[in-house]
């Protein structure tokens, strides 16, 4: 039988409440797994490529140090993460700890942000996999016919659901593959930019120390604060590793190095390939220049023939496995998200269910797969444009659960700061300011988006992207009400819910 887990933290640093059981394969994952979920969570490769030509169109070449100012709020919620880990290593991370901190509420709707995000990003993964398998395949026109595009990007999440579905082992094994891939050909395709600097690229530009000057680039303070929200997307996913701390070795302390590792990885590869493609594309507007507007949607594959040249489509695979390891661990957390929310009286009892032999979230991870199928398609087909706008709201959301985790690690905690120095700065200072940070971030992206012309869409007058983001997010606040009074969950809010017995 499973038992529960007690740790130590809690409001005044005696043992914390207990984390039911909940049949997941316990210590199945070491810090190596941990690592791997929360670098391939975030597809890197992807993520470079489709922000990159933004950021620097925004920054020019304070992009190195903007990528850093953009890395220091997610820093802080990655304390914020392992601390509150430590005392209740719970796979509903955010809804969990909300609750713990906060009440009902606030964990119910910090679930719906995680599982939000999670369904719209899905999205966009599942869109951009099916156009970079096509664009593999003869002249690579076929990655415009929309109905091919869909259906193949609707296979690869209902695919990547089956393997989440079937034990985390396996998943850890496809995850590994596809890591490989992404970053053995990243690496080559940036040791060939070396070898081309090192060998005198006549159009480059050499680095420069200024690039890493704060105040050079905060002349334009607005242009830091929109090329920091642009950057706070690009490390998003490595909460995916404590998503997954019940089934993680040493589930308190393993889950929380991983993610701060993760981080601590995932800044050194952007900057660094930053700084190698910026020296060699340099930021101008024509050519493979990273300022041209026609290579900002991808700056990769502008560059991959000039690069690489006939083993081009080396950097073509190394998106397309980006994207498909990160529809996987995209997966993860939101299907363990709602199990904890199951569990403890959230959600329906089914929520709960753990597939007994293959120890995962059997029904929520089934849930997540089709809501995020059925996103995809409806949006799709219902406009590409609103589509398009809906994945740049998930800042927003992204932003709501970060924050909400620092606020609640400092008033968890808040009975043990003074106990000693640590648990002053990485309890209490650092998570509060991650949040204030990225509170201020939601408002001025919302601001922004609120503008007809920042997307490509506009309802009744307002950015479309706007409209996305508050009408999904008003969406959890009418389901948070439905579930307080629908009879199966309004003991959650009430205080008379019991989390779900362990399992035999």
């Amino acid at each position: 039988m499973s038992t529960d887990i007690t740790t130590a933290g809690g409001r005044g640093g005696a043992a914390g409440a207990p984390v039911p059981a909940k049949g997941l394969r316990a210590g199945i994952l070491d810090l190596g797994d941990s690592v791997m979920l929360g670098l391939a969570s975030t597809a890197p490769v992807y993520s470079l490529a489709a922000t990159l030509g933004l950021i620097v169109a925004v920054n020019g070449n304070y992009t190195p140090v903007i990528l850093l100012i953009g890395f220091i709020p997610v820093l802080f919620i990655a304390y914020a993460f392992r601390e509150l880990n430590s005392a209740i290593p719970d796979c509903g991370t955010t809804f969990t700890w909300s609750r713990r901190a906060f009440g009902p509420w606030a964990g119910w709707l910090g679930g719906w942000g995680v599982a939000l995000a999670g369904i719209v990003v899905l999205a966009n993964l599942a869109q951009v996999a099916g156009q970079y398998l096509w664009l593999l395949i003869g002249d690579g026109s076929l990655a415009q016919n929309k109905v091919l595009v869909t259906a193949t990007g609707v296979l690869f999440i209902a695919v990547m659901t089956l393997v989440n579905y079937l034990g985390i082992r396996l998943g850890e094994h496809v995850q590994r593959v596809l890591t490989y891939v992404q970053y053995i050909s990243l690496g080559i395709f940036a040791l060939a930019i070396v070898i081309r600097i090192v060998g005198g690229a006549p159009e480059g530009q050499a680095f420069d120390f200024e690039w890493f000057n704060p105040v050079g680039a905060f002349a334009d303070p607005g242009a830091v604060v929109h090329g920091a929200l642009l950057a706070l997307f690009i490390y998003w996913g490595w909460d995916t590793c404590l998503a997954v701390n019940e089934e993680t070795e040493n589930p308190a302390t393993t889950p929380g190095r991983g993610a701060v590792i993760s981080a601590l990885v995932l800044v050194a590869i952007y900057v660094s390939v930053a700084l190698l493609v910026m020296m060699y594309a340099t930021i101008g507007a024509e050519g493979i220049g990273l300022g041209n507007e026609a290579n900002q949607d991808d700056v990769f594959v502008a560059m991959k023939d000039v690069v690489l040249g006939p083993w081009g489509w080396l950097i073509v695979v190394a998106v397309l496995a980006s994207v498909l390891s990160s529809t996987q661990t995209t997966i993860l957390p939101t299907a363990r998200g709602t199990l904890s929310m199951g569990v403890h009286g959230a959600l329906p009892a089914k929520f709960g269910e753990v597939h007994p032999k293959n120890q995962t979230p059997g029904f929520s991870t089934q849930v997540m797969g089709a809501a995020a199928i059925l996103y995809y398609v409806a949006m799709s087909f219902l406009s590409e444009n609103l589509l398009a706008d809906s994945i740049s709201a998930i800042s927003l959301f992204i932003a709501f659960y970060y924050a909400l985790t620092g606020f609640a690690c400092f008033w968890y905690f808040r009975g043990t700061l003074r106990e000693s120095v640590r648990n002053l700065w990485f309890r209490g200072i650092l998570p509060l300011a991650g949040a204030l940070l990225l509170t201020a971030a939601f408002f001025i992206s919302a601001v922004q988006m609120w503008d007809p012309a920042y997307g490509d869409t506009q309802i009744f007058g307002v950015g479309g992207a706007f409209v996305s983001g508050v009408v999904l997010l008003a969406l959890g606040v009418v389901l948070a009400a439905v579930c307080r009074f629908a009879p199966a969950t309004r003991g959650y809010f009430t205080g008379q819910a019991s989390a779900a017995p362990s399992p035999k």
